[in-house]
C-alpha cells in the first residue's frame, strides 16, 4: 500500500479471508492495525483470497460527540440531533414503509423538502 500525508490517520481492518502479514505483523482474521500512513506498507496473504476496509483520513481538529448514528461536537448538538430525529425523523419518511427501496423497480434518487426530486444520470 502506497505511503500517504504523514499527518493522516490510518488502519486497516482484515473483514475476511485468512491472517495475513501487514508491515511484517501477523494480522488474524477480523483483527485491525494501525499504520503509518507516511510510509510504503507490505501486505502479504499467501494463496488465500482476503477482504479489507482502510479507514484513513485527517483528524479534524474539533471536539466530538458520538452516541449511536450521531456525530456532533458538543453535547448541546447532540440533544439538539436526537429531538430532531424524534420531531421530523429527519424530515418525515414519505414512504409507507421502511424498505431501502420504494417502487416497482430499484431506482436511485433524493426527494428535497419542496418536492423537487433528483435522479442520477443515465
Amino acid at each position: 500500500m502506497p505511503a500517504t500525508s504523514a499527518d493522516c490517520n490510518r488502519t486497516l481492518y482484515l473483514i475476511g479471508g485468512d491472517e495475513v502479514a501487514v508491515a511484517g505483523r501477523q494480522l488474524p482474521p477480523r483483527h485491525a492495525i494501525v499504520l503509518t500512513a507516511d510510509a510504503d506498507i507490505a501486505i502479504g496473504n499467501g494463496e488465500s483470497e482476503c477482504e479489507f476496509l482502510l479507514l484513513e483520513g485527517v483528524p479534524i481538529g474539533e471536539p466530538i460527540e458520538q452516541y449511536g448514528p450521531f456525530v456532533m461536537n458538543d453535547k448541546a448538538g447532540m440533544q439538539q440531533a436526537f429531538q430532531d430525529y424524534q420531531r421530523t425523523q429527519f424530515g418525515g419518511w414519505p414512504w409507507p414503509s421502511n424498505g431501502p427501496v420504494h417502487g416497482a423497480e430499484p431506482e436511485r434518487f433524493a426527494r428535497w423538502p419542496d418536492g423537487d426530486q433528483q435522479r442520477p444520470p443515465s
